[in-house]
């Protein structure tokens, strides 16, 4: 067990060695990665082409629709000869109709113009939530890159301080065997060392999990090698004050700002639609039909036995020439407009649109909210930003002070003037 511990510590001892001879990942190698390769980032850019999709189709409604139609009957007792328009009695009949028909809406209440437009800020909406979640990522990963390199300083800290304390005890047990010090003085020294190595492993420990984290946000395979770059660290630089409204109003180009403007976009158009439907609609139509007939030809047949003339081998050879003058005679063109007048459909229009006015005052509520949001983020951003700033400067000045009573204090504790304890 002991083995296998040391064993353990050894290798973390390593991690500094193995940054060196791997090639590590950057933060911006981070953010690349997770936005090229993260599973919710690909299924929000597939809807995005999804919604591109419906928005191409609802540009296609306005085209107009052409369809064409062939059909076969055969018809037996009592018919109707569709070419004289005359019973008949008995006489089995086949009849062959083709034609091709196409229809269009000249005016629908503006509502196929209101959906282009709505489709349209719903492709803008789905864009905004595939940024928005790159830019949720991306903090997410900078706060977890942040913590390894915290967890790594912290780590270093705790070697020092570890091999600072081991030197401590080295020199008191040459003071205690001149016999310049107490046995106390180098059992409190020990005990402190035992507190060093404790806190080490818990750093390595800490550094550990975070780089877990870390890779588990980036959907790393596990056999993958994983190391991150420490970047480098200048002096701290003098702090420019910026005014909060300066950056609340640059921050209203973030996405999930522009995902409620487009949001109420959507809105608007969506009650426009539900208006169109109090309006009248005009349609246009237009079909080109014949048929072919046997039933005339059977009436005068002597010989039921013989070759059916309105068979395919009719059409195709022998007596083929019936029928494409049938064809040709029995042509129907049309031509057709269509007025529809709603009077009165359940009351459904009004509700819709009351629904859409109500749809379109939550969106304004959501903008308003989002916005109110945003302010107090950038309000709390930049208080941080400030208090961080002063509280590095002081750290700074402690420091500086520190090292000073450290080296004051050393050379006591070297001469034997002062103890571990103290």
């Amino acid at each position: 067990m002991k083995k296998s511990t040391g064993l353990f510590l050894s290798l973390i001892m390593m991690l500094p060695f193995s940054l060196q001879a791997q090639k590590g990942w950057s933060l911006e190698d981070c953010i690349r990665y997770a936005w090229e390769n993260n599973l919710t980032v690909k299924q929000q850019e597939l809807g995005v082409k999804q919604s591109e999709n419906v928005h191409f189709q609802s540009k296609m409604s306005f085209a107009p629709s052409l369809s064409a139609r062939v059909s076969e009957n055969v018809n037996w007792g009592q018919s109707v000869d569709l070419s004289t328009l005359t019973i008949l009695n008995h006489v089995r009949s086949s009849n062959t109709s083709m034609g091709i028909y196409a229809d269009m809406d000249l005016f629908t209440g503006f509502q196929k113009l209101n959906t282009v437009r709505q489709e349209h800020s719903r492709v803008n909406i789905a864009i905004q939530e595939v940024q928005k979640l790159r830019n949720d990522i991306s903090i997410e990963i900078t706060r977890s890159y942040l913590n390894v390199l915290l967890a790594g300083e912290i780590l270093e800290a705790a070697l020092l301080s570890r091999e600072s304390v081991a030197e401590q005890v080295a020199r008191s047990r040459k003071l205690v065997d001149a016999g310049s010090q107490p046995l106390s003085a180098l059992l409190e020294i020990e005990s402190q060392l035992a507190s060093e190595e404790l806190q080490v492993v818990e750093a390595q420990n800490n550094l550990r999990t975070f780089l877990l984290t870390l890779r588990q946000l980036l959907d790393l395979p596990m056999e993958d090698a994983f190391e991150i770059v420490t970047p480098p660290i200048g002096d701290l630089q003098e702090m420019t004050p910026v005014s909060v409204e300066d950056l609340y109003y640059k921050s209203l180009d973030l996405p999930q700002i522009k995902k409620t403007e487009h949001t109420r976009e959507q809105r608007q158009y969506e009650l426009a639609i539900a208006q169109g439907g109090r309006y009248p609609r005009l349609s246009l139509s237009f079909g080109y039909s014949s048929f072919y007939s046997d039933a005339n030809r059977k009436k005068d047949d002597e010989n039921p036995e013989e070759e059916n003339p309105g068979s395919i081998g009719d059409i195709i050879g022998g007596s083929s020439a019936s029928f494409w003058e049938q064809m040709k005679n029995n042509n129907n063109p049309s031509i057709g407009l269509s007025l529809t007048i709603p009077i009165f459909s359940k009351w459904q229009v009004n509700t819709n649109v009351k629904n859409a006015r109500l749809g379109l005052e939550m969106a304004d509520l959501e903008m308003k909210n989002a916005r109110q949001v945003l302010l107090k983020e950038v309000q709390q951003a930049a208080n941080d930003a400030t208090s961080t700033y002063l509280r590095t400067q002081a750290a700074q000045r402690n420091v500086t002070s520190m090292e000073e009573s450290f080296r004051y204090m050393q050379q006591k504790f070297d001469i034997g003037m002062l103890n571990g304890t103290d």
